[in-house]
């Protein structure tokens, strides 16, 4: 059985404003309907001998990952919490002990959830092509057909067929050279004209009692504290919560300088699909479907002489007028202007956001909680208007707030709050106010979206300025 691992930590600071820490891009929808992480799952679908994925996560984002997959109505095997991040190697080996504790002869098939794949199809077929090979023991990755001379990634150098293409069938498969690094421009283009370099991918198909015996050989204290990590583990609500104080321990170290590049009888299948990792706006650029004037446009966007642009609006009208080659990314709280020549140094502007502190750094205008997600439209010192939309059945801690007082206005659906000893149930354009440490609860006991403002007062408007009571997420 094919268990597919779906690495879900990434924080993709290179796609701000839309991408930040508390929201990374595997959880937007940058090119479809679905996030990256939806696609990521879906795009295994009609394969055969694939059961439900195993993810691993951050901690912080266990919620956004269950209801994604539940939206997609996927029920993953287990949502496997990092209390820190501590690379890819540590990651799959958490995904690969849980996996035999189930099926000692799982196959894994490890795939980061923030990779575009354009074709599917392909991305499939070389996976039933690499099947026969895992299943008697090989490790196997996927190498990118390059389409130029790319010096943001590392590159594999393929050695001689294990197979051959006949008659239009299957890709060959290829045992390694070599894996080398990032390279400078000359030697990319070198690797591209030479026909024998592949991107690499970090995607990764092998089973699972391989793979923890090749750790074991060269790494071998990482299994051994992700096996305390696990055995100390609680099961919380649909997530596996590992011991953190025995994962910090792991070394940090990617699958492939643990174990790929170690492995001598490790194999490539060369798969062209469309891949792109993302790792900025401007291969969002290139991957995205263009214009008569060459330019990729999401969200309420004019333009007027514009060319060779990615110009994205997310909550209002963005005119441009005369521009080439830029990135325009707007969002309720910040805008990106860059050049897409110069998109990577995206990150320098993040790096200054985090060196002041600012809240622009960290979480997006809409933050996402299990029960809903809220969006601040607007604050100054001592008050704060936010949007509030609470799902079908969901609710909110019973908690209280020191420092500040509130009133919630309901615009649609219908509230059962929770207001010290009183229970009010209250409709569109009804409303009631919290004070400043009342014990309080909201729920929607409907059957549709419960929509309403809550216009907060007070000395300190801070998020941790919660106490909890209970919780029925645990948090």
């Amino acid at each position: 059985m094919i268990i597919p691992v779906l690495l879900s930590g990434g924080s993709g600071t290179r796609l701000w404003p839309l991408s930040r820490s508390v929201h990374p891009k595997q959880f937007l929808p940058l090119t479809e309907e679905q996030t990256m992480l939806q696609q990521t799952s879906l795009r295994l679908s009609g394969l055969d001998q694939v059961s439900a994925p195993i993810v691993v996560c951050n901690e912080a984002h266990r919620f956004m990952v269950a209801e994604q997959l539940r939206l997609i109505e996927q029920e993953p095997a287990a949502i496997i919490l990092e209390p820190v991040g501590r690379n890819t190697a540590p990651a799959v080996a958490l995904a690969a002990l849980q996996a035999i504790q189930h099926d000692k002869d799982a196959t894994l098939l490890v795939l980061p959830a923030d990779h575009i794949i354009t074709n599917a199809a392909a991305l499939r077929e070389a996976i039933t092509t690499l099947l026969p090979y895992v299943q008697l023991g090989k490790m196997a990755t996927f190498g990118i057909v390059p389409t130029k001379p790319e010096t943001g990634y590392g590159y594999i150098q393929k050695g001689a067929p294990l197979s051959e293409q006949s008659d239009g069938q299957r890709t060959p498969v290829f045992t390694i050279n070599s894996f080398v690094e990032k390279p400078d421009a000359a030697t990319a283009q070198h690797y591209l004209d030479s026909g024998d370099y592949y991107w690499n991918s970090g995607m990764f198909m092998f089973p699972a009692a391989r793979y923890l015996q090749e750790l074991e050989h060269h790494e071998p204290a990482i299994v051994r504290w992700c096996q305390k990590s696990l055995l100390k583990a609680q099961l919380d609500l649909d997530f596996v919560r590992i011991d953190a104080e025995s994962f910090a321990h792991c070394t940090n170290i990617s699958l492939d300088y643990a174990v790929m590049e170690k492995v001598t009888d490790a194999m490539m299948i060369p798969l062209d699909a469309g891949w792109s990792d993302v790792g900025s706006w401007s291969s969002l650029w290139e991957t995205g479907n263009k214009d008569h004037e060459n330019n990729v446009v999401r969200g309420d966007i004019l333009t007027c002489n514009v060319t060779n642009s990615y110009l994205h609006s997310t909550s209002r009208l963005v005119g441009a007028v005369g521009i080439d080659s830029l990135i325009v990314v707007e969002t309720s709280d910040a805008v990106l202007v860059a050049h897409r020549d110069r998109a990577q140094d995206i990150k320098e502007i993040v790096h200054q956001l985090n060196e002041q502190q600012r809240p622009e750094a960290q979480r997006p205008p809409r933050v996402s909680r299990p029960w809903g997600w809220y969006e601040t439209i607007d604050m100054a010192e001592r008050f704060q208007v936010k949007h509030i939309t609470v799902k079908p059945g969901a609710s909110l801690s019973l908690q209280l707030h020191h420092h500040r007082a509130e009133h919630w206005v309901i615009v649609k659906g219908t509230a059962r709050i929770i207001r010290d000893h009183e229970i009010l149930t209250l409709t569109e354009n009804q409303s009631t106010y919290i004070p400043l440490g009342t014990k309080h609860r909201l729920e929607n006991p409907g059957k549709i979206p419960l929509e309403l403002i809550e216009i907060q007062s007070g000395s300190y408007l801070g998020e941790d300025d919660i106490v909890r009571f209970d919780d029925h997420y645990g948090r």
